[in-house]
């Protein structure tokens, strides 16, 4: 497929503004994919990086608001700050007990939402695998975990966490009912009554090291589905495994898509046009940046 690349907005007194927070923000993809749905929809926006330093947080918020940005997404180290900052929190960001997008409302105040979740699940479901019922193990037990698993309770999921320190899993055991936390090392035996196993730690993340994960596919039931948020490579190791034993995998990139999409819609008031060509482009950049 022919790599498409998004044409510079046209920036006049009616252009719809919202961005992404973060130090760095500079690797970050969503200003790509936000201008090429903004593009694609014909809506008069843009979508730009948005360099903040740790305790500048709430002065550039701020200062956005006032300059009229419909609202930006926030990436590490400021969640924690945008969580404290905000007016109205979704039920998405009080159940997952993070915010990652913020929404700058016509009354003036901030709203927080958390599309984490969300937008796993409906990764999951594009690919033609519905998430209700059953039973899912996740591994990890960070910001991540928590925003997945609160959507996957919601849905009726039976949830299972699995952490190196097993400390962080109780505590997040303790913030969300009904979750179940085993040990590391014990994280394969409760595979063959999974029906989804979701890796939210760096395991298998470019640059992240050699870690390996305490489990054995061959003692899962073959209808598991394996999903990774990792989307550096797209091909991680544990997919990698997956394959290896006939089983369905759903990589990260899919996720990253879907969660932008729900912010897409709240500052732009239009549905990102979610599709192959969107996929192709982000593909086709991350392609780009470990070969270049």
């Amino acid at each position: 497929m022919e790599k498409t690349t998004p044409r510079a907005p046209r920036i006049d007194g009616h252009t719809l503004l919202a961005g992404v927070i973060g130090w760095p923000v500079a690797h970050s993809r969503s200003p790509l994919m936000h201008n090429f749905w903004l593009e694609k929809c014909g809506v008069n926006g843009a979508y730009v990086p948005l360099p903040v330093r740790p305790g500048q947080f709430e002065t550039a918020v701020r200062g956005l608001q006032a300059a009229g940005f419909r609202g930006v997404n926030v990436t590490i180290p400021h969640k924690e700050s945008a969580y404290g900052i905000v007016d109205r929190l979704d039920r998405s960001a009080e159940r997952s007990g993070s915010v990652n997008t913020l929404v700058f409302a016509d009354d003036g105040r901030i709203e927080g939402y958390s599309t984490d979740g969300d937008g796993f699940v409906a990764n999951v479901e594009a690919h033609g695998i519905p998430v209700h019922g059953g039973c899912a193990l996740l591994l990890g037990a960070g910001g991540a975990a928590r925003a997945i698993a609160a959507s996957l309770l919601d849905r009726g999921v039976k949830v299972i966490i699995a952490n190196r320190t097993r400390a962080r899993a109780e505590a997040l055991a303790a913030s969300l009912a009904g979750i179940t936390v085993i040990d590391w090392a014990r994280a394969g035996e409760v595979l063959a009554e999974c029906t989804l196993l979701v890796n939210t730690t760096s395991i298998g993340m470019e640059g992240a090291g050699n870690a390996a994960f305490p489990l054995d596919l061959g003692q899962a039931d073959r209808a598991l589905v394996v999903c990774d948020i990792v989307y550096v490579p797209r091909q991680t190791a544990l997919l990698v495994q997956a394959q290896a034993h006939g089983l369905r995998c759903v990589d990260g990139l899919g996720m990253l898509i879907h969660q932008a999409g729900l912010g897409f819609r709240k500052w732009f008031g239009v549905t990102a046009p979610i599709g192959p060509d969107v996929e192709a482009l982000l593909d086709a950049d991350l392609h780009a940046s470990r070969t270049g």
